[in-house]
This record gives C-alpha cells, structure tokens and sequence, in this order.
C-alpha cells in the first residue's frame, strides 16, 4: 500500500525531500529484496520509461523552494519528482496563517485538489497521506491547514498523518505562536494523528551528538528525515504474519491515537551520532533499550543529558499532571520499533511496566512492538520510540500562553481580521488547546 506525501511551504518541501532521499538510500542499500521492494512501493512508483517518481505533492505560495527540491531530487540521479506534481505561485502568504488559510487555499482549491487526485491514482492502494508542514509561517501552516481540510473532505475513510516541524523558542517569526495555535486547533478536529519535531530539540542533536559545528536548515531536515523514516519503512508487526506491513500509518494511527482527546506524537530515535565515531562504536540491545526507556520517563530527547534520577511513582501516589522539570513523563500509548542485527534477542518487557502507562489504559494494549531484522540508514542496531504522552505538554503549554499574552493586547488581530479571521476564532482556538493541555495534564 502507498503514502502520499503532500509537502507544504518551505519547511515541508525541504523535508519532503530529505525523507525521500532517506527512504529511497535506505531501500537500495537493504540487505533483503522484499523489504526493498515494500518500501519503494510505499513510497515511488515506477514510470513507463523505467524510473523512480516519488509519490508526492509539492506545494508553496513561491515557487524558489520548490524548484530547488525538484532540481536536487533530479540530480541525485536515484529518483525525482513527476514534472506535474506541483504547485506555486509568484506571491507567499506572508507568514499569515489566515492568508494562506483563507486566501491562497480556497483560490486554488481545483488545482490542488487535482494534484492530490492524480497522485492518488497512481496508488493500486492507498494506505494514506502524508501531509508535511512547518506550524510558524503562512504557507505551510494556513495552507496545510485548508489542504488537510480538503483531504478529510475528499478521502473521508482514508488516515491523515500530518508532521509539524515546531519552530525554535526563541523566535523566527514574530505571530509564529499566532499560527501555531490557529494549526493545532484545526488540525485536531481534521487529523488522525500528529507527529511533531521541535526545532529546539533536533538542533541539539546536531550540535551535541552529530557534532555539527556550523548547523544548518539542512543538518535539521537531515536527522527529522532520519527519525521519520525509522517510523515508516517496513516493518514485521504482530498482525503481519511474517510478512512486511502494508499499512504503516493506519497501524500507526491505531498503535498511537486511540482516543480523539490525544493526537499528539513525539519520537525519540537511539543511536545517533556522526559517522566517524559510528566506526568506533559498538551497541547491544540491553543498553540501547535501556536508555530510550529512561529517555521515555524523563522526557529526554538525546542519550546526553538523561536524567537517571527519574523513577515511576508508587502506585499509591497517583498521577499529578505536573508540568515541573524532572516530573515523570507519563505516557497514554507507546510504539517501539527495533531494526537490525539480533532484532529478535531484544528484551522489551520494560516498556510493558504500568507504571509508565495512564491508569484507564491496559499495558498490553498501551505498547506495540514493531521489529525488522534489516539496519536502518547505516546503523547496525537501531530503535525508535513514538509515544503519545506528556512530551509535548510543556512545549505546547509554552506556545499557548506566548499567544494568549500576545492576545490580551490585540497585538496583530488586524493582520488576521482583514483575511477573515476573528478574535472569535482565536478565543475558539485557545479553549480548543486548553482543553489538550487539560487532558494530557490529567493523564
């Protein structure tokens, strides 16, 4: 089954690219054909003339960006884009999300919503879409906004996974919290699951683990493309039977999200590390497993840095909800995916303990294991979590109130007012969030 991957604004297009080169090095350098094959079935198809065309839609309000993915995909020369999956314009949406939202969107509803058809034709079967956006600017944000939208209108009974890259604390845009709140808030009535990326987070990995002394857009895309594609090439699964999984997000959806309060995914990915200390590097599964668990608990991204102090609470003590530095990170559901050598020999009982889980969920029904014996991306041994927990709490409690404070002053109202966008859909948006923020803090 395939995944359509709609790319949207700068951020999405840069990291739709970096995926599907990922994807498309990992396949080839794959020691079994038939993960291989499941794999670039998922994610290209064949043309008559014998190449490889990814299975994706590009879109942004300027055409620069694009151009520069499509031109880098074809120079690669392992795959490209089809020279009719995309779409721009000669004006962006100014890092409004109402502008893109409730402008450019609806003006082009035809056009893209052709795109997204075609695509979808060349599935034999369509396993779901993929839409990949930034939350801060006006493009990827109020354009993957109205475009998720349209999908759920269009394909009702297939999933929507969107990925949000959230943008660094300190600031890129200065409404980014603005869009931010309008994206989620929408996003969570239209999506099955969100899977979300902090900048913050993924530009410490460059700097402390990859040792990337001068760090770049690129090096960023480079390790979410990474950690995506640990989540989305093929796996064994319980129900599989032996065989790859044909349907990686609707088993992801169903792994992750089985309640329509919690949607948001985070992923934490072990070993990470640049190539020349890789040579030098051993793992074994004892330690990597035990590691990412504590990773989990703590709310630790990286292997550096872990907090060993963090421990379950006594059954007796019960869930405070805390948003305080250290607390226990408790999780509603838990996905754990192991791939390479002596995959089969990993003990994961310690991801089953309850105490990790919410009261109100069984563990055996709170963590899926997914293996596959083939390495990833070069690495001999490698595991990636998504969870559905409280990693995203404090980030988003943070986003929420830098745009209520913002609010209370009407700071920008006008700029969203005169595209359509009232304070009353901002005060929607906010109770909407507060209402997540709510449920994860309870669990």
């Amino acid at each position: 089954m395939s995944v359509v991957t709609v790319q949207l604004g700068q951020c999405g297009n840069q990291v739709g690219q970096q995926l599907c080169d990922v994807m498309w090095s990992d396949a080839q350098h794959a020691e079994g054909k038939t993960y291989s094959s499941v794999s670039c079935e998922r994610f290209f198809r064949r043309t008559s003339q014998g190449d490889f065309e990814a299975r994706a839609v590009l879109i942004d309000m300027e055409p620069k960006v694009i151009k520069h993915s499509m031109n880098k995909a074809e120079k690669c020369g392992r795959w490209r884009y089809g020279e009719t999956s995309h779409f721009s314009q000669k004006q962006g949406s100014g890092n409004n999300w109402a502008n893109g939202y409730s402008v450019h969107g609806p003006r082009h509803r035809d056009a893209l919503e052709e795109l997204v058809r075609r695509e979808v034709e060349h599935c034999d079967m369509l396993a779901g879409f993929l839409p990949v956006m930034s939350v801060a600017g006006g493009t990827g944000s109020g354009v993957g906004t109205f475009v998720t939208q349209c999908l759920r209108d269009a394909y009702p009974s297939s999933f929507v996974l969107n990925h949000l890259t959230w943008p660094y604390g300190t600031g890129e845009v200065i409404v980014q919290n603005y869009n931010s709140v309008l994206t989620l808030a929408h996003l969570y009535q239209l999506s099955d699951a969100i899977l979300v990326h902090e900048n913050d987070t993924v530009h410490r990995i460059c700097s402390q683990l990859l040792k990337i002394k001068q760090i770049s857009f690129n090096d960023i895309n480079r390790v979410i493309a990474h950690q995506l594609g640990g989540v989305l090439q093929p796996t064994l699964t319980p129900d599989s039977c032996g065989t790859y999984s044909r349907h990686p997000v609707g088993e992801l959806v169903s792994a992750l999200a089985c309640h329509p309060e919690y949607k948001l995914l985070s992923v934490c990915t072990i070993p990470q590390m640049s190539s020349s200390s890789m040579a030098f590097s051993t793992f074994s599964w004892p330690a990597l497993l035990k590691h990412l668990r504590q990773m989990l608990i703590s709310n630790t991204k990286m292997e550096e840095g872990i907090d060993w102090q963090v421990r379950p609470p006594p059954a007796s003590a019960g869930r405070t909800g805390s948003l305080a530095a250290g607390s226990f990170n408790t999780s509603l559901a838990n996905l754990l995916i192991l791939r390479g050598k002596d995959v089969y020999s990993a003990e994961t009982g310690a991801f089953e303990d309850s105490a990790i889980y919410t009261s109100w969920l069984p563990p055996e029904e709170a963590f899926s294991l997914w293996k596959s014996p083939v390495p990833f991306n070069k690495y001999e041994k490698s595991a990636t979590l998504v969870s559905n927990s409280q990693a995203l709490l404090r980030p988003l409690d943070d986003m929420v109130r830098k745009a209520w404070n913002m609010f209370a002053s009407r700071a920008y109202i006008h700029q969203y007012d005169k595209f359509g966008i009232s304070e009353e859909d901002f005060l929607d948006s906010f109770t909407s969030l507060e209402q997540v923020i709510a449920s994860y803090s309870q669990l």
